[in-house]
C-alpha cells in the first residue's frame, strides 16, 4: 500500500511538472510582450549626453566658414543648436550644428559675398564673373550673361524676419545701356539670372532676388529673427532680434567664444555640461577663428582647466601662429626622469 501511495505521489508531481514546463512558454512570451521595448538611440548619441541646446556668447569673431567666406561677429548671443537630434555638435563638422541668434550684430564683407556666389554658382548658370560694389544705400551687381553680355542689376536689401535676404531690383541693364525696347531684343528679366533649380537657396519673384542664407551660405547655418539690414561699406551690417549696437561699448570687449551647457565633440574629445572658453591671444580688432584649421590654432595656444573643469584656450589668430607642432611623449621620455621636459611646457621654478 505504501508502494502505491509513493508511485502515486511520484506520477502527480510528474504531471504537475509537465504542466507547469508546458504552460511556462507561453505565460513567458505574454509577459514579455506585456513589456515595452526600451527606446533606442541613435549610435552617435550616448545615454550620458545632455541633450540640451548650448549657449553661445561671442564678441569681436571672425568666424570663417570655408575658403571663401567670412562672417564678422561684432556680437551675439544664442545657442549653438544640434542639426540631427541624436548627433553631438561638432567643431569638426559644421553640418552637425547651426547658430541660432537671439539677438546680435554681424558683419559681412560685400567682396567676400561676390567671391562666394562666384565658387558656388554651378558651372551652367546663367550668371558667371559676379562682383557687387556699394553706392549709398544701394548695392550694384555686375555679371556677364550666357558669357557675353554684360549685365548690371542695382537694387537694395530688405530683411525677412525668418532670416531671408530680398534684393529688390530697381534697374537692370544689359550692355550697360538700360533701353526698354533692348530689353525686348534680348528678353531679359530678372528671373532670366537665377534660376532656383540651378542655386540652392535663390529664387526669383517678380523683381526681387530672395536669398536664403540657410541654404546658400556654407555651414555652419545662422538662424535667427532678422530686423535689420545696412549697407556699410565695406560691410553690410545685419542685425538679429533688435540687438543694441554700440560700437564704443563693442571694442572695449575682450575677443571671445564662450560656449556653456549641452554636449560638443572637439578633435578625440566629447566634452558634456560644456564650458569651454576661446579667447583671443592678440589684441587685434578680430579674433580670427578658423573651424577647417582651429586644431592648429589649439596646439599653438594654451589651455588651462579652471576649478569647475572648464576649459579656458587662449589662441593665436590664424595668420599669427607660431610653427611649432606638439609631439607625443614616447615611452622611452617616461622611462627617465632626468630627461629634460619639453621646450613648449611651462617650468616651476
Amino acid at each position: 500500500m505504501t508502494r502505491v501511495r509513493k508511485l502515486s505521489f511520484a506520477a502527480v508531481a510528474a504531471v504537475a511538472a509537465v504542466v507547469l514546463l508546458l504552460s511556462w512558454h507561453p505565460w513567458r512570451a505574454r509577459v514579455e510582450a506585456s513589456v515595452p521595448p526600451s527606446p533606442q538611440r541613435a549610435p552617435d548619441a550616448s545615454p550620458n549626453d545632455d541633450l540640451t541646446p548650448t549657449v553661445l556668447y561671442a564678441h569681436n569673431l571672425k568666424l570663417r566658414k570655408g575658403p571663401d567666406f567670412r562672417v564678422y561677429i561684432r556680437w551675439i548671443k544664442g545657442q549653438l543648436a544640434r542639426t540631427h537630434a541624436q548627433v553631438n555638435p561638432s567643431l569638426d563638422d559644421p553640418e552637425s550644428c547651426y547658430l541660432q541668434i537671439e539677438k546680435g550684430v554681424i558683419h559681412v564683407n560685400i567682396g567676400d559675398i561676390g567671391n562666394y556666389l562666384n565658387s558656388a554658382m554651378p558651372a551652367n548658370a546663367p550668371l558667371r564673373n559676379i562682383s557687387i560694389l556699394p553706392e549709398g544705400d544701394l548695392l550694384h551687381l555686375h555679371g556677364t550673361m550666357h558669357k557675353m553680355l554684360p549685365v548690371e542689376l542695382v537694387g537694395r536689401l530688405e530683411p525677412f524676419p525668418d532670416g531671408r535676404v530680398k534684393f529688390h531690383v530697381d534697374k537692370l541693364s544689359v550692355l550697360k545701356i538700360p533701353m526698354k525696347g533692348l530689353f525686348k531684343a534680348f528678353d531679359v528679366k530678372v528671373s532670366d539670372l537665377v534660376s532656383k533649380s540651378q542655386v540652392a537657396g535663390v529664387e526669383t519673384n517678380g523683381n526681387d532676388i530672395i536669398f536664403d542664407t540657410r541654404q546658400l551660405l556654407p555651414p555652419p547655418h545662422i538662424r535667427g529673427q532678422l530686423t535689420s539690414l545696412a549697407v556699410k561699406p565695406p560691410d553690410i551690417e545685419v542685425i538679429y532680434g533688435n540687438a543694441p549696437n554700440d560700437e564704443a561699448a563693442l571694442a572695449k570687449w575682450h575677443n571671445f567664444l564662450r560656449l556653456t551647457g549641452g554636449t560638443l565633440d572637439f578633435g578625440k574629445l566629447t566634452m558634456r555640461h560644456v564650458d569651454l572658453t576661446m579667447i583671443d591671444a592678440s589684441q587685434d580688432p578680430w579674433f580670427d577663428l578658423d573651424l577647417v584649421h582651429y586644431q592648429d590654432q589649439l596646439v599653438n595656444g594654451y589651455t588651462r582647466m579652471t576649478e569647475q573643469a572648464g576649459l579656458e584656450i587662449f589662441m593665436p589668430d590664424l595668420e599669427e601662429q607660431a610653427s611649432k607642432k606638439a609631439q607625443p611623449i614616447p615611452i622611452d621620455w617616461l622611462k627617465d626622469r632626468n630627461r629634460s621636459l619639453p621646450p613648449d611646457i611651462p617650468v616651476k621654478h
